[in-house]
């Protein structure tokens, strides 16, 4: 969501705060800002709603200029979009303060500011903290003390970057449940909630802890853990390039990374499968173990990781032999559960960072679950670090807001889990090399479906004066018509719902007429009959067909429906290679109506706060 970036240097840092800015624009955001200290020590700020580009046209109007400096991305969430609310914040015009996340307590902390005679010139919590700060320094004339001591009156999840005019050879960064970051140069650093705000400047980075406080200095950065006492903190190398965030040629992010995903799958099983067995060790050396024990599966997500979820189940189950449920995390939080021995408790997120599944894994911790396992992008996460086994979806940075390779590649991830923990369960070592000479031909099977492009495009022409659409599936591709219907929802605005074809009768079909079109997933397997006959229901009623079928199925294309055959597969990773098309259609839609496809409204890429 919201995107910090700040930087302490020798030379002057503006550009490299609006470059920053630039790089998490994917984030999802509605104002903009900066403050730097100028060459006088005094703050100068420039904020303004919408784009990074009208934060540059400000500064280009009139330019600030300084060797320290903060900048930040803001979502709205106390304070409609507005320049007063934008960060970042000053205090007495002497501390400027970036912040992501929310302050719980903030309307009792307001008021306890206002009675000492702070003034407020925003809705925002961010504020709260600034003036927080800023009365903290009245006892102590240090910036890091005071910083220290303010937060430890903060209910909730925080992450802050803070310059003063008092102290301006500083920058200081905290964080409690927001991710953070310190980028490492030479005679300067950098701060930033995502390590590709930094790739211009640097590769090498420190991951701050939860509790971290940093206090930041052009040749120096000391980190103090939550108890205040100095800690170390490894410097890390991002496999990161500057050119893997760049669109490449490609008219939209979400174009090449839906491209990206024959690659993106490859790297997610390179070295995770011999000769006919999946290697269980790529989830870590105590993988083996835990797997032989594990009785049931527990998969915790949100949005497309949580369809990703689902589609899991009917391979935990129907593969493995395993029973699994499958719980939108926001929900697994908020109600009591009765935990079966030896179940995995499985969380998937593409950053690591999202706020409900991080909650629901560190709830978990104290349930009685035999392990936890995150599914992830994002080596250096929260969610990784707290988990006690990993397997990195290898995925590479994902720009769009829209998941399209984050979630194929989970697809493939999940996979490789359900035949390590299934070879212990009802998986034979037969049954497993077929799997596995299966999963190395997902590539392949990937870029056949890419090649149907050009007909899914015209397809597309279709949709652009629709405002609803039916999406239907059945078994293991029901989840992925919900996925499809998200794509088209997130991109292009057209209402799209998902259902599994055999619920026609119970309410959608009421819906079905001339003006809705239905598009439905239909390999060729077991339930391609009892699909067919839902979709003479369709036809019935004069609605129009969009079918992404199997080859050797019946259905041809006429007056009523519109076909687009796949080429064949085996009936295990259909639910991969089916969604292909499925964003593909979505993608092209959103094009011809001309959304913003990359940064659709209102959605923003890591959802960091509750």
């Amino acid at each position: 969501m919201c995107g910090i970036v700040g930087a302490i240097a020798e030379r002057d840092v503006t550009q490299i705060l609006l470059e920053g800015l630039r790089r998490l624009e994917y984030r999802g955001y509605d104002s903009a800002g900066m403050a730097v200290l100028d060459h006088a020590n005094c703050l100068q700020r420039h904020r303004s709603v919408g784009k990074v580009a009208s934060l540059d046209d400000a500064n280009q109007a009139a330019p600030l200029h300084g060797r320290c400096g903060i900048a930040h991305t803001r979502w709205a969430t106390h304070g409609a979009p507005s320049e007063s609310n934008a960060h970042p914040h000053f205090a007495a015009d002497e501390l400027a303060l970036v912040h992501n996340g929310i302050v719980e307590n903030h309307d009792s902390l307001r008021q306890a500011l206002l009675d000492q005679g702070y003034e407020f010139g925003s809705e925002t919590d961010t504020e709260v903290i600034a003036n927080e700060v800023h009365a903290a320094l009245a006892a102590s004339d240090d910036l890091l003390a005071a910083v220290q001591h303010a937060s430890g009156h903060l209910m909730g999840a925080y992450a802050i970057g803070l310059i003063s005019s008092r102290d301006p050879g500083r920058l200081i960064a905290s964080r409690r449940g927001s991710p953070l970051l310190i980028g490492v140069g030479i005679g300067e650093h950098f701060i930033a909630s995502d390590m590709a705000a930094l790739l211009s400047v640097t590769q090498r980075y420190i991951v701050l802890e939860d509790g971290d406080t940093a206090d930041i200095r052009r040749d120096s950065v000391i980190i103090y853990d939550r108890a205040g006492v100095v800690v170390d903190r490894p410097v890390r190398t991002s496999a990161l390039s500057p050119e893997a965030v760049e669109r490449q040629g490609y008219r939209h992010f979400m174009a090449k990374e839906i491209h990206e995903q024959p690659a993106a799958v490859a790297e997610t099983l390179r070295d995770r499968l011999g000769d006919a067995r999946v290697l269980e060790a790529a989830l870590g050396l105590e993988a083996g173990g835990t797997l032989e024990r594990v009785s049931r599966i527990q998969i915790v997500a949100c949005g497309t990781s949580y369809h990703a979820g689902l589609v899991a189940r009917y391979w935990f189950e129907g593969i493995a032999g395993l029973p699994c449920e499958v719980e939108t995390a926001s929900e697994f939080r908020y109600r009591k559960h009765a935990v079966s021995p030896d179940t995995l408790f499985v969380t998937l997120s593409q950053s690591g960072e999202t706020a409900d599944t991080l909650a629901a894994l560190r709830d978990a911790h104290g349930m009685g679950y035999l392990a936890s396992l995150a599914i992830c992008n994002v080596a250096e996460s929260s969610l990784v670090r707290e988990s006690d086994l990993v397997l990195m979806t290898r995925a590479g940075p994902e720009i769009g807001v829209a998941s399209t390779k984050a979630f194929t590649t989970q697809l493939a991830a999940l996979l490789l889990v359900t035949v390590a923990a299934g070879r212990h369960q009802a998986i034979t070592p037969e049954r497993e090399a077929e799997l596995v000479a299966e999963l190395r031909d997902l590539p392949s099977q990937l870029e056949a479906v890419l090649a149907l492009e050009h007909d899914i495009a015209a397809l597309a022409e279709d949709f652009v004066d629709k405002h609803h659409a039916l999406f239907l599936g059945r078994g293991p591709q029901f989840p992925i018509a919900m996925e499809g219907a998200l794509k088209l929802k997130e991109i292009s605005y057209i209402h799209a719902e998902a259902y599994p074809a055999g619920e026609l009768k119970h309410g959608p079909l009421a819906l079905v007429d001339a003006d809705m079109p239905v598009v439905t997933v239909a390999p060729n397997d077991e339930l391609i009959d009892k699909l067919t006959a839902n979709l003479h229901e369709v036809r019935a009623r004069g609605g129009m067909l969009y079918l992404f079928a199997g080859a050797g199925t019946s259905l041809r294309p006429d007056a009523g429906q519109r076909v687009i055959e796949l080429p064949p597969m085996p009936a295990v990773t259909t639910p991969l290679v089916y969604v292909l098309p499925l964003q593909l259609l979505a993608y092209h839609v959103a094009v011809l109506k001309g959304t913003d496809v990359d940064k659709p409204r209102n959605l923003a890429k890591s959802v960091t706060v509750e």
